[in-house]
Order: C-alpha cells, then structure tokens, then sequence
C-alpha cells in the first residue's frame, strides 16, 4: 500500500514538473495573488509606478512643464480638464505626478543596487571570515549606524559637488539634476547598506554552518567559490526581501530631502517638492498637498506589503504562517 502511494506521489510531482514553463508561471502568480492579496495588491501598484516611471506620456494628461505656464489657470481645483487640479503656476498636478514618479522610481531602485551590492559583500565576507575581520567590519558599521542619516546625506548633496567625476556623468549623460540624483541614491544606498550587511551576516553565519560547505573546503574551494556559491545563494532571499522593502524607505527620504529643499531642483517634477510648494496654499487649496501626498504614501505602502509577502513567501520558517 505504501509503496503505490509512494508511486502516485511520485507520478503527480512528475506531471508537474512536465507542465510548459509559461503554465508553472501562472500557476505560481495564481498562488501568490490568492495567499497573498495584500502582496498581489502591492505588486499591482509597484508595476504601475514603474510603467509611468518608464512611459510617463502615457500617463500624463498635460505637459508637466509648459512654456510659458499659463498663468490664468493656476490654483483650480480638481475638474475634468485637470483631474488633480492645477499648481500655483498653473500646471497640472496630475500630470507633474506622473512625471514626478520617474525620480522617486530611479532614486529607490538606484539605492537598492547600490545597497543590496554593499550588503551582500559586507554581510557575507564578515560572516562567513569571522574572527578579527568580523570585529573590525562589524565597528564600521556600527559607526556608520551612528550616523545622523538625512545630515549625512544633506552634507553629500551640498558639499560634493565634483561628484559623480566628470567622466561618469559623460558615461551616464547626467544634467544638474541628474548629478543630484546619483549623489543621494549613492549616499542613502551607503548608509543603508550598513544596517542590511547585519541581517545578511546573521544568515552568512547560519549558511556556514551546513555539512556542504565544509565538504566544499575539504576537496579544496576557495573561500571566493564557497562564498560565491553555497554561501550567497542561502541568503539571497533575504537579499531580496530587504531590498524591496528598502525602495520604500529610499522612496520616503527623498521625498523628505525635496520637502527640505535639497532634493532634484525644479523644474523637475518631484513629489516632496510640491509638497514643499504646497505649504502656502495648504488651508486655501489642500489638493495641492493631498495628492503628491497620497501618491508617497501608495508608493511606501506597496513596496512594504510587497516586500512583506515576498519574506513570506521566500522563507521557509513563514510558509503557512499567515
């Protein structure tokens, strides 16, 4: 009995490792969208952020920067001509919306990169090295932890101002803004990779731990090899995870770095700086705040519930939990 059991088992796993790659596919976004509305719903969101990130024309009623502005049309409030309402120059909120996703978009993935590289290097060569490199590596980050995050960040976007060098914005076709951009996403990408390399280390140290690994140092792998591919692998994931619950935060300082004024100048669309641009106006015509607002919020909002339920899904501790 045991064994036909056994045999059906098996028949099954086999008939579903047979099925075409397109249908594994849906199957398994089927999955995620059932046990995971809240993620599905998050991904919905982070996939329309991104396409007007991409193609913000065909998103965008109006030009976001018109020349001249007309004038005569500034502070209406939401109608069917200007959906969102117009600014203190007369532009369309909305459309400045969705030309202003672009920079929240660029900034947050170009933070992510920069982050999960420091991270997964850090965390996975201190973990798995220990001793004397752990203690030292483990005191720079701690510094670096110490460190006030939006001064630090402010004192390298005001200060650096040869930095990208001159040849990298050639490389990258970077304008002032542009330059502006790379600076925070480098310096927020730095400051987070920091606390990240701690979680990545925790994992490094348990991956360390497997019977593979010192098989793989008994038959002679280099430290890079085993690092590269039984160590690195294990923590992926949480990689992965982390870094998609970072696009929001990143997504968040530099709303509050233009809100501040030293984020992406105008005229530049940028969420934080109509909010900044708002203020006066707020008691008169509160569109001007609540819309740039709502639009920070579903960005920070879908990336945390995607990243939530990615961890779910991705860790085998979580399966069922929820």
């Amino acid at each position: 009995m045991a064994s036909s059991t056994d045999a059906l088992v098996l028949e099954q796993y086999a008939l579903r490792r047979e099925k075409p790659f397109h249908e594994r596919i849906r199957a398994g976004l089927w999955r995620f969208i059932t046990k995971k509305p809240l993620g599905a719903f998050g991904g919905f969101i982070v996939i329309m952020f991104l396409l007007m990130a991409i193609a913000p024309a065909l998103f965008a009623t109006h030009d976001p920067n018109p020349s001249p502005p007309p004038i005569l049309e500034r502070l209406q409030g939401p109608s069917a001509e200007h959906w969102f309402g117009t600014d203190q120059f007369g532009r369309d909120v909305y459309s400045r919306i969705i030309y202003g996703a672009r920079t929240s978009m660029v900034i947050g993935f170009l933070v992510v990169f920069v982050s999960a590289s420091l991270a997964s290097v850090i965390g996975t060569a201190s973990g798995y090295f220990g001793g004397w490199f752990d203690i030292i590596a483990q005191r720079v980050v701690d510094v670096g932890i110490a460190l006030p995050g939006l001064i630090f960040i402010i004192l390298v976007v005001t200060t650096l101002t040869q930095f990208p060098p001159q040849f990298i914005s050639d490389i990258l076709h970077l304008n002032p803004s542009g330059e502006v951009v790379f600076r925070i996403a480098v310096a927020l990408g730095v400051l987070v990779s920091l606390g990240s390399s701690r979680v990545i280390r925790g994992s490094a140290i348990s991956a360390k731990q497997n019977v593979y690994v010192e098989a793989a140092r008994v038959v002679g792998a280099t430290d890079f090899r085993i690092m590269v591919k039984h160590i690195f692998p294990n923590v992926f994931a949480v990689v992965l995870v982390s870094a998609s619950i970072q696009v929001g935060g990143a997504i968040l300082t530099e709303s509050s770095l233009s809100f501040l004024g030293y984020g992406v100048q105008p005229p530049t669309p940028s969420w934080g700086r109509m909010l900044n641009e708002a203020r006066e106006q707020l008691t008169r015509h509160p569109h001007l705040a609540v819309f740039p607002g709502l639009a920070i919020f579903l960005a920070v909002y879908s990336f945390n519930m995607l990243g939530d339920a990615l961890r779910d899904v991705l860790d085998p501790r979580l399966r069922g939990s929820r």
